[in-house]
């Protein structure tokens, strides 16, 4: 539905918005009027993010996204529009204007939500039948109890090809509704068929208590092992955590990744209730971001095998680029969490917690495991490694201290694993100085936007129509000035349709808030707004900057013609030459 401006104008300025992205960014360091903090929708050490207070908008000077809390929340969220507007209303107990959209047409978004809690509660009813009891037996072989049962809301997929349609169907939701939800998968000559059969069923529920999707383990021996919802309009693996929902409520000040659901509810159990798993794939940027909104600190608590080891290698690089401190936890005498704990208890557990190495120890341990250090070709082989690994860091304290160890451990001299990592070192950041330089000097690149659906096809008549909208909006009585200029003078066809907006806008006397218009545009170009907007502009000479602007659009167009008049000649002489011939 459509919104109102008045609408929109108050529940922007009742969501604060340094107050909303502080309930998911660490905003501390202040420039100017900005305040700064690690983005939350891309891997960075250094913060880049911004946010403004006296303009409501926020700006990645890295990735560039931006826009207003509206947009804010619909990127981090996963939201639509209205939903978005839904949330920040609940936040601040406003009233959303009446839907005029009868109730069976409700967005599919919230129909889908509704449909996996009633899946939920189908497979969690099924545990107490007699086609649930192969289930209960497997939880009680696993030692789960009644509690977490209960709170992890565990069910059962019967073995039956439509079970679960045939409940969901009873209960008013059609076919479709089931196939988009990833609930049922379609069969040959139009039938349909449940997604999950003969599996103990585990709900994945987001951060605001919504069921997103499901995991299910097989109860046989068929494969794969766990199955899991496909990504729908409200679930994406890659985006989201098992017991995050319950874990963001720790008070551990710590997370524990590990990598099967059975880990996470036997951590919980035995009262570590800050574990989380990242649904049967590898860990993905977004799921270190996300975790970084409710934690400083990561222990990763993968099975002890080989591919457990592999993926602790992969995942400590992502933990590490989002600025997260990372701990590895060593299993010995079992193969994952849930099996130490019934061996050997929770305090042993809690234990191998507090011994936890860091990440750059684990590294080293993991790199001399590789080696026979007692043989020189060992020994070079292990020093290799472990200096390039310590050339990684940025913190030169950090460096030293790795450095004596590494040195003492390969049995040489402390300056001489220094001088290497001193030259590891200034190679890396040589590198990336001429990375940045290269960047530099090309400003018709850096010009561009960094969405390519964006691009620009003539950067210096861009250039000038940026500099016309940014005028319009920060003094609308500038529209009087553009009077000789149209949209088809502009090159850029999202300038253009910006420029009718703004002066629409100018024309009806409403709003020019860089909040309220980013917040009816798309997230790639409200967040190309929010950079326009960001750049300088002498607002002493205005006008005359405005009459430059309109000079550059309307010369770059003669070009243009001119070009476009020149071509078509060379092609009329080229047809009469074939014709000639």
């Amino acid at each position: 539905m459509a919104f109102s401006s008045q609408f929109l104008d108050e529940l922007i300025a009742r969501n604060d918005i340094v107050d909303v992205v502080s309930d998911y960014v660490q905003l501390t360091k202040k420039s100017g009027s900005n305040m700064f903090g690690l983005c939350p929708f891309h891997s960075e050490k250094t913060p880049s993010f911004s946010v403004s207070q006296s303009k409501q908008i926020y700006h990645c000077f890295g990735c560039g996204k931006g826009g207003s809390v509206i947009n804010f929340i619909m990127e981090i969220e996963n939201l639509s529009f209205p939903d978005a507007v839904a949330f920040l209303a609940r936040r601040v107990n406003m009233q959303v204007p009446d839907d005029d959209t009868p109730a069976e047409t409700r967005s599919r978004r919230a129909r889908m939500l509704e449909l996996n809690k009633d899946a939920a509660r189908f497979f969690y009813n099924v545990l107490s039948t007699n086609e649930g009891k192969v289930a209960v037996e497997y939880i009680n072989r696993r030692g789960i109890s009644r509690q977490s049962v209960i709170n992890f809301g565990l069910g059962m997929a019967p073995n039956s090809w439509t079970a679960l349609t045939d409940a969901m169907i009873k209960k008013g939701y059609s076919p479709g509704e089931l196939l988009d939800a990833g609930l049922i998968k379609r069969g040959k000559g139009g039938s349909y068929y449940d997604t999950f059969r003969n599996r103990l069923m585990f709900p994945v529920i987001d951060v605001r208590g919504s069921v997103i999707g499901f995991s299910g383990r097989i109860l046989d021996d068929g494969e794969p092992k766990y199955l899991n919802s496909p990504d729908t309009l409200v679930f994406s693996k890659q985006r989201n955590l098992f017991g995050l929902n319950l874990a963001k409520r720790t008070k551990m000040n710590m997370l524990i990744l590990v990598e099967g659901n059975v880990d996470v509810v036997a951590l919980h159990q035995a009262g570590f209730d800050c574990a989380v798993a990242s649904l049967g794939t590898s860990l993905t940027p977004d799921q270190a971001r996300l975790m970084s909104r409710y934690t400083e600190n990561i222990v990763i608590a993968y099975d002890s095998d080989g591919a457990g080891k592999k993926a602790t290698e992969r995942a400590i690089g992502i933990l590490d680029k989002v600025g997260l401190n990372v701990k590895v936890l060593r299993m010995s005498g079992a193969k994952d969490p849930d099996e130490f704990i019934k061996a050997k208890g929770a305090d042993a557990f809690r234990t191998l917690l507090e011994r936890s190495e860091n990440h750059i120890e684990y590294r080293l341990l993991t790199a001399l495991g590789k080696y026979d250090i007692e043989t020189d070709e060992g020994r070079l082989g292990y020093l290799s490694e472990a200096t390039s690994l310590l050339s990684e860091l940025e913190n030169a304290i950090e460096r030293e201290i790795y450095s004596a160890r590494v040195a003492e451990t390969a049995k040489i001299s402390v300056e001489a694993v220094k001088n290497e990592v001193r030259k590891a070192y200034a190679r890396r950041q040589a590198a990336r100085r001429k990375q940045k330089e290269r960047e530099n000097m090309r400003p018709a690149i850096s010009a561009q936007p960094k969405e390519k659906s964006l691009r620009y096809e003539n950067v210096s008549s861009a250039t000038a129509e940026e500099g016309v909208i940014r005028l319009l909006m920060l003094d609308p009585t500038l529209a009087s000035l553009t009077g000789e200029l149209k949209i088809e003078d502009f090159s850029s066809p999202f300038l253009a349709k910006l420029y009718e907006m703004v002066q629409e806008r100018c024309a009806d006397g409403r709003s020019m808030s860089l909040a309220i218009l980013t917040s009816e545009l798309p997230p790639e170009e409200a967040s190309h707004l929010t950079e326009i907007m960001q750049k300088p502009e002498n607002m002493q000479e205005r006008e005359k900057a405005m009459s430059d602007y309109i000079e550059k659009i309307k010369t770059e167009k003669l070009k243009k013609i001119s070009k476009d008049n020149l071509l078509a000649v060379q092609e009329k002489l080229k047809e009469k030459k074939g014709y000639g011939g």
